[in-house]
């Protein structure tokens, strides 16, 4: 099963955008109420049944069960009664709002995530319908949704053949509504497998992305082109009064800002990732957790580069262009010479050159570390000498580039030697 998301922006009419908003405000409603009586089921039972609690908490009875994704949708069912608003929503829609909050209470402990958060106006932005229903859904540039009835999108692109439309998700950003289209088609797609034309890619600070071709890529600065006037509307936001209308309208101003740093980084990692794999066949990077460079020293720096988002765009490339992509071990990779795998010693940040003490080979120290990653992409995929031109003892690949923990504390580097 392939499942694509598509996003279009919607054009709809002022009578569809009052219900927009008001099926989001509902949808916070029920968060909030489900995610309050939650936390007042776990918070009545904090406490031993022998001793008092020190905060105040909810009495209830100790036979009620746990507020589930079961029990609340049935009382919301039976709350549509009390509260006639309820009714003014699809059903479904409501359901998959209290189906969002177990996901998060499950991935709490499974991924060891933090704690679901209450959510305002500006944290609520989007609603599903799951299913649309039977007939016709789709005609020229417009979309039937439930309650809405047909609204027109912009159709950048068109759905691809054999693909069916499973569920619409309604997104409101700053800069307007955006229709996100799940589309599915039932096709086995196997794997790309390794061809011929390595490349190895190295990300840094100084420069974005170095090839082990020679290539340097520099990194544009998105937040600082923009930083002035993104910090000016900030300094005029302080001074607004909270609830203000005057701080709502200052609100979406600096949120359109925002958009606009992150619709640029998004362009441009889409247009750098499809010239990445022009007539090349497998693309090799570091295996790095980037959410540890963004806790830093440079991680303002970071996190402007984007360097999450890119690797994710980039294997979504490569798969959709069909170039086998790898990700590598990212240890040692600026501290071993490419080309006779002498060990050259730590460099700090400030030394951009490599030169190797042995066979005096000189180059960028990022092109240098990509020509390592990419002879670690070729030795991983455990071929033959006669199946690939550079052969498996390539440098940089050996175990040999583990330093022993003993020999570091005692304050000397141990010489690397190629593997035989």
């Amino acid at each position: 099963m392939l499942t694509l998301t598509y996003e279009y922006k919607a054009n709809p009419t002022d009578f569809q955008i009052k219900l927009i908003e008001q099926t989001i405000d509902v949808c916070l409603h029920v968060w909030n109420f489900a995610l309050r009586e939650r936390k007042d089921w776990l918070n009545s039972r904090k406490s031993p049944v022998n001793a008092c609690s020190i905060v105040c908490e909810y009495i209830m009875s100790p036979d009620a069960p746990f507020p589930n994704y079961a029990v609340q949708c049935k009382a919301l069912t039976e709350a549509k009664e009390k509260y006639p608003e309820l009714k003014t929503v699809n059903a479904q829609v409501l359901q998959q709002v209290l189906r969002k909050l177990e996901t998060a209470f499950i991935d709490m402990k499974r991924k060891g995530m933090g704690c679901p958060r209450f959510k305002n106006r500006y944290r609520m932005r989007s609603y599903v319908y799951p299913q649309l229903g039977k007939g016709q859904i789709l005609k020229s540039n417009q979309v039937k949704l439930p309650q809405l009835g047909w609204m027109e999108y912009v159709k950048s692109r068109e759905i691809p053949d054999g693909f069916k439309l499973k569920q619409i998700r309604v997104v409101r950003k700053a800069s307007g509504y955006f229709l996100m289209f799940t589309l599915e088609c039932d096709v086995n797609v196997p794997d790309v497998v390794p061809s011929v034309t390595p490349r190895g890619l190295d990300l840094g600070l100084d420069k974005f992305v170095a090839t082990s071709d020679g290539e340097l890529v520099e990194r544009p600065r998105f937040l600082q082109t923009l930083q002035g006037k993104l910090k000016l509307l900030q300094r005029r936001l302080k001074k607004k009064p909270k609830g203000s209308s005057n701080r709502h309208k200052l609100n979406q101003k600096i949120a359109r800002l925002h958009q606009r740093i992150s619709d640029t980084r998004k362009d441009w990692h889409f247009k750098l990732a499809h010239k990445l794999c022009d007539d090349i066949g497998m693309i090799f990077v570091e295996d790095i957790d980037f959410r540890v460079w963004a806790k830093g020293m440079f991680c303002q720096h970071t996190l402007d580069a984007g360097f999450g988002q890119f690797i994710s765009i980039l294997q979504w490339v490569c798969w959709k262009r069909g170039v086998y992509f790898a990700k590598v071990e990212k240890n040692y990779t600026s501290q071993v010479c490419p080309q006779c795998d002498a060990h050259t010693g730590k460099k700090e940040l400030s030394d951009r050159i490599h030169s190797c003490p042995e066979c005096g080979f000189t180059t960028h120290r990022d092109v240098a570390a990509a020509q390592i990653i990419c002879n670690r992409g070729i030795s991983a995929l455990g071929r033959s000498v006669e199946e690939n031109a550079c052969g498996d003892g390539l440098t940089g690949t050996g175990n040999s580039l583990v330093k022993n923990r003993r020999n570091k504390k005692k304050g000397y580097e141990s010489r690397i030697h190629p593997d035989s």
